[in-house]
């Protein structure tokens, strides 16, 4: 992704850039309200700006992209406490792809709706937010607009006010984290683990879902308070076998379909037409090593079916 500078002056901050925004904002954040809001932040802070300060503006693009960083830098460095007064673990918002939003916001060229302004790519799975989230606030806009939207250090130095050569430091750490976590399996590979994850879950198997699952699996749950689910994470395939299968025995009626969770083979879970769940999956070695189980409804709005 190229960096999103508008070139031009007064009021060309465009639909576009806010979609670049909302791209940028998601990824720093991990929630799709707080990246919304943070844009909407920048442009009322752009629109705030005299007539003549907007005019001697050469990329509005760049000035909305630099004050968007700082909003989220903010947000971040505030995320913890409220992290802490979360109930159960916090996951990042899970994202339906674009062709499976039949109800809620399916128009794509909507810009009041932030889903629709994503891409899907490496850099919005759930194991890549994950990673995202162990960062410090600098080393995460650091290393998300240098190495994700190319921006140069020179702009991101404006951004977090400190040298280019200390952002260029702070990306480098953010990338080693990115490195050692990263999987290897191939999207053939990972759909293919999903699939047998179902049909296992289905079946009530147990011993098949141990099979499929790493020992060293965690499952993390997030609920927020708003629906039940586990509030520390499960740990070994040993242990989230069954507790899958004691799901399955609580919930009748629970339909459980295939879907792309933020860009990556994934599962949803519907009672009566209504998604209640949705599991993302990180495999390795042909196992799954980690799910992440999102059941908070806020977190579920641009999910339909």
């Amino acid at each position: 992704m190229g960096t999103a500078g508008t070139a031009g002056t007064g009021n060309e901050a465009t639909v576009g850039d806010r979609r670049q925004l909302i791209n940028v904002a998601y990824r720093l954040l991990g929630s799709l309200t707080e990246a919304e809001d943070a844009v909407q932040e920048a442009y009322a802070r752009w629109y705030a700006l005299p007539r003549g300060r907007q005019q001697e503006t050469v990329s509005p693009g760049a000035w909305l992209t630099t004050v968007t960083g700082r909003v989220c830098l903010d947000v971040l460095g505030s995320a913890r406490a409220r992290r802490e007064r979360y109930v159960g673990a916090w996951l990042p918002d899970p994202l339906p792809a674009h062709a499976e939003r039949d109800g809620y916001g399916a128009d794509p060229a909507d810009p009041a709706d932030p889903a629709d302004q994503m891409v899907l790519d490496e850099s919005v799975t759930m194991a890549f937010l994950v990673v995202l989230e162990s960062m410090t606030p600098a080393e995460r806009v650091a290393f998300v607009l240098h190495d994700v939207f190319r921006y140069p250090f020179a702009e991101i130095a404006g951004i977090l006010r400190r040298t280019p050569a200390a952002c260029k430091q702070l990306a480098a750490s953010g990338r080693r984290r990115v490195r050692d976590a990263r999987t290897r399996a191939t999207p053939a590979v990972q759909a293919d683990v999903v699939r047998q994850v179902k049909a296992a879950w289905e079946r009530k198997d147990i011993a098949a879902l141990v099979d499929l699952l790493d020992p060293a699996a965690v499952m993390t749950a997030d609920g927020g308070g708003r629906a039940g689910t586990v509030l520390r994470p499960i740990e070994g395939g040993g242990r989230i076998a069954p507790y899958m299968v004691a799901i399955a025995d609580k919930a009748p009626g629970l339909e459980l379909l295939e879907r792309s969770v933020n860009g990556a083979p994934g599962l949803v879970a519907r009672r009566d037409g209504v998604v209640v769940t949705v599991a993302a999956f990180d495999i390795a070695e042909g196992r799954v090593s980690r799910i992440w189980v999102v059941r908070n409804p806020e977190k579920l709005r641009p999910w339909v079916g």
